[in-house]
């Protein structure tokens, strides 16, 4: 049990990074004077990071031993999180947030390859259940912390308050994981294959990160980023399919079952942490909510993920993972519905209504995506699969949200040269007194609140477009749910 608290915890810090420092970027902006778009390389880099090293996971615990790596992996995320709240500019705590991730991102994988390895037959079930909480529950309940601690203190203990959590996740992995036998060979790290697809991962990130305010291909700086990702793609793609030991090895996807959950965990990925970006912004940006109550509403969404994975525990030795995945994806998809009719005055009972489905459809997908996913996989590369698994759900959430956040800025602009043309003398409806209210066309402070209104109508029917989008990416899934070949068979070495 201990063992299973350990991985637990250990998860639980790295997840606690994504989200927890998104609500305090305002006040991280004003203490370091930072422009908005260089303070989202916070986050950015961070995400960029993630998908670079979460890979890595597998040749770390294959060459150091997974008990070696999990110790020096929560001691250097300590250390960078201390650097953290200590940074006194915005270079210095980039640099610490990517080397946060470093540390942190392989322990995801590591931990989860443990309790798999730890715990067969019906216990996997239950065991993947609590693991699941250190991976779902986090996200959920950071940007509440986040939020009152940088209000009521400092944007600093957002980083100082999960140094106490690495301490104690460091003596549970001292005492709690075995050694690892010794083994005769240790792998070599294929520095093509990771080089060539970190390049990849990391131009791909800048090029949706950057592209809509560099007007894309008309900027030379999106077209090197785009040809420097094509490139080095083909060159990974090319490499791992030539060589017996590759860095990520594609011939794992040959087994189906494998295959078909690394793809609902891509589409997993992309539902996962977006409306936890989306929603936040949107209330602040057009509602100015403040950082405290966005938490509270974002707690509902924990509130649901909490309560799915406990009745988890208790079902999911019992029911068919494809039923689950109906279930979690459904609630998704309603979820998706309740988004797509938000308005600038949505009520936020309804925000908390639309957040606890989600929340709740989250809890029932972790355990059959991990138990799909191993079902028939070679015990001996179930690091490999790990790091695989992780990798795919990262990357392609950090794309989505990047590609949610193109969505909200293109519909805003599109939308605010569309309306603004309303704004005109010649317009009889601009007469009304009950269409102008407190606003005037004929001086230049009401005609700048028309304005502002314009551009907040447009950035509304933005963020209306990120949920629709939302909605049709849920829709995906189902087939590959039909695809899944359950009862699995079980691993069969290949003759």
């Amino acid at each position: 049990m201990w063992l299973l608290i350990t991985c637990t915890l250990v998860t639980t810090l790295y997840a606690t990074t994504i989200t927890i420092a998104n609500v305090s970027l305002p006040q991280i902006q004003g203490a370091l004077s930072a422009s908005p778009d260089q303070v989202a390389w916070v986050i950015t880099s961070n995400l960029i990071a993630t998908a670079v090293t979460i890979p890595l996971a597998g040749w770390i615990s294959g060459r150091f031993g997974r008990r070696r790596a999990m110790i020096w992996g929560v001691a250097g995320f300590g250390a960078a999180t201390l650097m953290c709240g200590l940074s006194t500019s915005l270079s210095e705590l980039i640099f610490w947030r990517v080397l946060q991730s470093a540390f942190g991102s392989p322990l995801t994988p590591i931990a989860q390859s443990i309790v798999i390895d730890e715990f067969t037959g019906t216990k996997r079930g239950p065991a993947l259940s609590i693991y699941s909480m250190g991976v779902g529950i986090p996200p959920t309940i950071a940007p509440l912390l986040g939020g009152y601690v940088s209000e009521e203190i400092s944007w600093r203990w957002v980083f100082f308050i999960l140094l106490p959590l690495a301490v104690v996740a460091l003596v549970g992995t001292l005492t709690a994981i075995k050694p690892d036998p010794p083994r005769e060979e240790r792998p070599r790290l294929d520095w093509i294959g990771f080089l060539s697809l970190s390049i990849a991962v990391a131009c791909i990130q800048l090029m949706l990160d950057r592209g809509e305010r560099a007007e894309w291909f008309s900027s030379t700086e999106i077209i090197v980023e785009c040809a420097l990702a094509v490139l080095f793609g083909w060159i990974f793609l090319a490499h791992s399919l030539t060589r017996e030991r590759p860095f990520l090895d594609p011939r794992l996807l040959l087994e189906r079952n494998f295959a078909l959950g690394i793809g609902i965990a891509a589409i997993f990925g992309m539902l996962f942490v977006t409306p936890m970006v989306l929603i936040p912004a949107m209330l602040q940006q057009l509602r100015h909510v403040p950082e405290f109550t966005v938490g509270l509403l974002l707690t509902a969404r924990g509130a649901g993920t909490a309560l799915s994975m406990l009745l988890m525990i208790l079902f999911a030795n019992s029911w068919n993972p494809r039923l689950l995945f109906l279930i979690g994806f459904g609630l998704h998809t309603y979820a998706g519905l309740e988004m797509a009719r938000f308005d600038m005055n949505v009520p936020l009972s309804d925000v908390a209504w639309a957040m606890a489905l989600q929340g709740f459809g989250v809890g029932w997908l972790w355990v059959p995506m991990s138990l799909v996913v191993f079902s028939n996989l070679d015990p001996r590369r179930s690091a490999e699969g790990a790091a695989m698994f992780h990798f795919v759900r990262s990357v392609a959430s950090s794309y989505y949200i990047s590609a949610s956040i193109v969505v909200v800025f293109h519909s805003q602009k599109v939308s605010y040269t569309e309306l603004v043309q309303w704004i005109n003398p010649f317009n009889d409806r601009m007469r009304l007194p009950d269409v102008m209210g407190r606003w005037s066309a004929e001086t230049t402070s009401g005609l700048a609140g028309i304005a502002g209104e314009v551009g907040r109508q447009a950035t509304g029917i933005g963020y209306v477009n990120a949920f629709n989008l939302f909605l049709w990416t849920s829709l995906i899934v189902y087939p590959l749910i039909a695809l899944i070949v359950w009862p699995p068979t079980g691993y069969r070495p290949r003759t």
